[in-house]
């Protein structure tokens, strides 16, 4: 079966999943419009299990986009060191790094993820939640489902996710080893000194993670700087600091932690104050 034809079966078995969208027409879509619609109905599709078949012609559906992007290996990223020549304390064991964290062949990836902890349910939307949960395919939306069914059970029915915190799911077709799910602060009018202690805890949490489940590499997003509308400089201040005083105190760190960056006006932000370290 060749990509085009993968892509075809895979769409109608997804629209023969859906009740709302079964007799949605797209035998007149191109190639693009049919993956667009593959991601929509992917997105929207409320939490649940997959049949087997379904589960497999997404898996190979998502094998082949892997593909077709690439992955990119811890070693094909260079350290602060080897970059900027940087001379800074752990620059051996930071990294800058600017592209799409789906294709991060690393121990785990960030996701900034919302107090529901399912994902975003907006059609091809741009957050990396988004990103995260289309190319890990359905599984991951249904293991976050399960996480937090229980966690209602523990703490009550109106239970969200708390700002701050760290949660580590399987990564299913991602690259990566790892998906660490936290939810950051959002900023709705002024910054403040309690928003930039819960971005700080966002840090801690994950890498307190990592070193618990014996997590060798992390890439970090630009947590809350997105939709939460976290100043983009400010948070990388806190990032920086962060991870620096975590590598300072704790032996069991991670070898190598890489700040993703996909924006150019991002990695100009890290660029600068790399070089002040």
């Amino acid at each position: 079966m060749n990509a085009n034809e993968l892509t075809n079966l895979f769409l109608d078995k997804l629209k023969e999943d859906s009740v709302e969208y079964r007799n949605l027409e797209t035998s007149g879509y191109s190639q693009t419009e049919k993956k667009n619609a593959i991601r929509s109905l992917m997105n929207i599709r409320m939490p649940r299990e997959l049949s087997e078949e379904l589960s497999a012609l997404q898996d190979g559906y998502l094998r082949e986009a892997l593909q077709a992007k690439g992955t990119v290996a811890l070693s094909d990223i260079p350290t602060v060191k080897e970059q900027f020549d940087s001379k800074a304390p752990f620059a051996e064991k930071i990294s800058l790094w600017q592209g799409d964290i789906t294709r991060l062949k690393v121990g785990a990836i960030v996701n900034a993820a919302n107090s529901q902890m399912l994902g975003c349910f907006v059609p091809c939307h741009g957050c990396i939640d988004n990103a995260i949960h289309t190319a890990a395919g359905m599984q991951l939306r249904a293991e976050c489902s399960r996480i937090m069914h229980h966690r209602r059970i523990k703490y009550g029915s109106g239970y969200e996710e708390p700002t701050g915190t760290a949660t580590l799911t399987k990564a299913y077709n991602l690259p990566c080893d790892y998906v660490i799910h936290t939810v950051g602060p959002i900023v709705y009018s002024k910054l403040n000194d309690a928003l930039c202690l819960d971005l700080q805890n966002c840090y801690e949490s994950v890498l307190k993670c990592c070193a618990e489940n014996s997590i060798k590499s992390v890439a970090f997003c630009c947590i809350s700087t997105g939709e939460f509308h976290f100043p983009n400089e400010k948070a990388a201040e806190i990032a920086l600091e962060t991870v620096t005083h975590f590598l300072k105190t704790h032996d069991d760190c991670p070898e190598r932690i890489i700040f993703n960056v996909f924006k150019d006006s991002d990695l100009k932000i890290y660029e600068k104050l790399l070089e002040r370290l």
